[in-house]
């Protein structure tokens, strides 16, 4: 089995859309570089990080929630080869946190603020064992330096994540980072 890479971002984006075709840009580098893709399997950069990938001959797993489906009245996106589906939100963030070998955070709202935040706060404590974690965008790298505050995250706790200026970059570490756990 390959390894497998979270992928948490928006369902607003629209296709062809800048962020969508990024996040398919993300789907297709990891798929090339022999990764599987883990998302949440709905629409927008999910549905691109799945569609870039599936492009690109890799396997596509949708995380889904019977939860999520009773005020969005779709399934998984086209490009999910596997589902996985859980009754509740709960369950689908958790195994999306913690069934991987690395993940990447694009751009998005609150439900992938609340994925990157239990991401980080896990590596943090040790509920996970130490695995690459790259946040894509400027959103991310602003974010944090807005929230950091010394007397309350450790130097130590920031370098659990890695900022990603591109598909290409956010990429490049998880092959760097992943393979080297091998």
């Amino acid at each position: 089995m390959s390894k497998v890479i979270s992928v948490f971002g928006s369902s607003a984006p629209a296709a062809g859309s800048a962020a969508y075709e990024e996040a398919r840009t993300v789907g297709r580098l990891l798929a090339e570089a022999g990764f599987a893709v883990a998302t949440g399997g709905y629409s927008g950069t999910m549905t691109a990080v799945s569609q870039g990938a599936s492009e690109a001959g890799g396997h596509v797993i949708g995380v889904t929630s019977a939860k999520i489906e009773q005020f969005r009245a779709f399934g998984p996106n086209q490009w999910v080869a596997e589902e996985i589906k859980y009754e509740s939100l709960r369950d689908r963030l958790m195994h999306l946190v913690l069934q991987n070998d690395g993940m990447i955070a694009l751009p998005g709202g609150i439900g992938t603020l609340s994925e990157m935040s239990l991401a980080w706060s896990f590596l943090q404590v040790g509920e996970v064992e130490r695995r690459p974690f790259a946040l894509l965008g400027a959103m991310w790298r602003d974010g944090i330096q807005a929230f950091y505050r010394p007397e309350y995250v450790r130097e130590a706790h920031l370098d659990l994540l890695y900022y990603a200026d591109s598909p290409e970059t956010a990429v490049a570490h998880m092959v760097e980072n992943v393979k080297r756990k091998t």
